[in-house]
């Protein structure tokens, strides 16, 4: 079955009823989360002094003003110039990824874009800042997890996205391979 739809979309030129990019969702997505991002870490650096705390749930979620000029746990703190490089080139990377790679695939799309938009969130505080604001302070089942903000968790559930198109699209290009057995 998925042969015949494939052998179809080669005969008419590649087209089909999908789309081979969902631009609009895409700047949508990395629209959103970048203003939710810039928004929050605002409100944050102009309502909460360096260390203050709130608890919102307790032995779970407080938020918590912290800077980070490193990357995550503070790894390589200080060295601003190798973070732009390296997610400029990133940045990069990901546009050319969703280009190349990410054609017909919706679900690809937002997740390079998720990427996208953590990398740049976190970009935009390191170049206007020298720092990253980090205010997300979790403790889950007894471990006091690093702290962190909305472009960091953007940049996980991205990476968690390309983990999950990936393994999909190797289980129906091998379903494909066996169709063709």
């Amino acid at each position: 079955m998925l042969s015949v739809a494939l052998d179809d979309i080669k005969k008419n030129g590649g087209t089909s009823l999908k789309k081979k990019y969902y631009i609009s969702i895409s700047l949508l997505m990395t629209i959103i989360v970048l203003v939710f991002d810039q928004v929050s870490k605002w409100l944050i650096t102009i309502s909460m002094k360096v260390g203050d705390s709130y608890e919102i749930i307790p032995n779970f979620l407080n938020i918590t003003s912290h800077r980070n000029n490193g990357a995550a746990w503070g790894i390589l703190s200080g060295k601003m110039l190798f973070f732009y490089i390296i997610t400029i080139i990133i940045l990069i990377v990901l546009v050319i990824f969703y280009i190349k790679e990410a054609q017909f695939n919706l679900f690809m799309q937002v997740a390079i874009s998720l990427l996208f938009a953590g990398a740049l969130g976190n970009f935009i505080d390191r170049v206007l800042h020298g720092e990253v604001v980090d205010f997300i302070d979790t403790n889950i089942f007894g471990y006091d997890f690093p702290i962190f903000n909305i472009a960091d968790s953007s940049l996980t559930i991205g990476v968690i996205f390309v983990i999950i198109a990936l393994i999909k699209d190797a289980i129906i290009s091998n379903n494909h391979k066996l169709d063709n057995v």
